[in-house]
């Protein structure tokens, strides 16, 4: 994507009568006197910027003038491209440090140009997926730096022969903080889901607000959805029938995310805490509840490149009022995604063959991951294969709250 160059430097000798061994306290002082080298950065310039705002950019770039030395420049210029990358706005970014050129110029000081070409103003994506007994048609498209801002427009329509959806959604970062920005969305998916005989249309709005907070990251969302439900087939058990129909729901979430981890997907160490909270009718709608839930994840690098995860969830769903939770809100609990063994989302109540869904869970893993036995293909393909051994376990209930 890109890479950090420096002109102008002096390189150390490594041959001839200056070459020394690295025991030889001249190399070292040598080494001491680059690293503390003290320096200015009088100029920084960004070439190739067509709709971007300088303005947008030179915050994400300010870091970079309070370097003092050498070492310290190519670190923060490095940190400066990789903000640059993480905007999504550019396909490449490169960076070029020489020594400062031109009237005023001082002996210490240097001059820092970023190159960045912009991606286009629109891109588009087609994809196709076969899985589960199902093939589903995607579609993308989206409109990145709309404003010149890192304002993002995203459609996406996804047809299946289950499942049929899209949205549409608006992305705004705020100037000189990536990680605080406001999303809006307007959706329909449409799903099926055969273990309780269900069909879901949802239609709805979305508004959300991330920001950070020390060292986790927070999301604050309004969500107004209309729901309909209606049976899968005609052997749908009288529960289920029940639960057909037509529900509005309003609700204000909070979600908070503390996250240690070095990778999002087999992570080797670090800790995961994720802790969420939902009320809903107080803001309209004729759905009312509280919903609490939270997961917890652990993991430890053992000998021989193993790791150790070990996994906690739970939740549990408040009724609000004299009306009953629905199948829409409740939770679902087997398969290869949460407990192993069962069949998907197949534990906890049921009637005539389909899965109701329940008011409180827990569940609990641990994983051992181990490199494969003889280790083939090691340092290449063969490192993305792991021995799995796991154990765990889990329970799906409803709540008599009047006891």
């Amino acid at each position: 994507m890109g890479s950090v160059h420096a002109k102008a430097l002096e390189p150390i000798p490594m041959d001839g009568p200056e070459h020394h061994s690295a025991d030889d306290p001249g190399v070292e002082t040598k080494q001491e006197v680059l690293d503390n080298k003290q320096v200015l950065v009088q100029n920084v310039s960004i070439q190739g910027l067509e709709r971007t705002k300088d303005d947008y950019i030179m915050h994400e770039i300010s870091d970079v003038f309070n370097a003092t030395s050498l070492v310290e420049v190519m670190q923060k210029s490095h940190e400066a491209r990789e903000k640059m990358l993480r905007l999504g706005i550019f396909r490449h970014v490169e960076v070029l440090i020489d020594t400062a050129k031109g009237p005023g110029a001082q002996p210490d000081g240097l001059d820092i140009n970023f190159e960045v070409v912009e991606m286009r103003r629109l891109t588009g994506s087609y994809n196709t997926m076969v899985g589960n007994n199902e093939g589903s048609m995607v579609l993308g498209l989206r409109l990145p730096n709309l404003f010149g801002r890192a304002e993002k427009l995203t459609f996406q329509f996804s047809y299946g022969t289950k499942e049929t959806s899209y949205g549409l959604s608006f992305f705004k970062p705020q100037t000189g903080c990536f990680e605080r920005n406001l999303s809006a969305s307007v959706y329909k998916i449409t799903g099926q889901f055969p273990w309780s005989s269900l069909r879901q249309t949802d239609r709805g709005v979305s508004l959300d607000l991330n920001f950070p907070l020390w060292k986790t990251r927070h999301c604050v969302r309004w969500e107004g959805a209309w729901r309909e439900l209606g049976c899968l087939a005609r052997t749908a058990s009288f529960a289920v029938r029940q639960e057909s129909g037509h529900s509005l729901k309003s609700s204000v979430s909070h979600t908070m995310v503390f996250d240690t981890r070095n990778a999002s997907i087999l992570p080797t160490q670090g800790l995961l805490l994720k802790v969420n909270q939902e009320l809903a009718g107080y803001t309209g709608g004729d759905v009312k509840f509280l919903k609490e839930d939270f997961e917890l994840q652990l993991n430890k690098k053992l000998l021989w490149d193993s790791v150790l995860s070990a996994s906690l969830w739970g939740g549990m769903l408040m009724p609000i009022g004299d009306r009953p939770s629905s199948i829409a809100d409740r939770y679902f609990l087997g398969g290869a995604t949460t407990v192993r063994g069962f069949s998907m989302y197949s534990i906890g109540p049921q009637s005539e063959g389909d899965y109701l869904g329940g008011e409180a869970y827990w569940a609990a893993g641990l994983h051992l991951y181990t490199p494969l036995p003889f280790r083939p293909g090691h340092g290449g393909f063969g490192d993305l294969f792991h021995a799995h051994f796991f154990l765990n376990a889990g329970n799906l209930c409803n709540l008599n709250y009047g006891e």
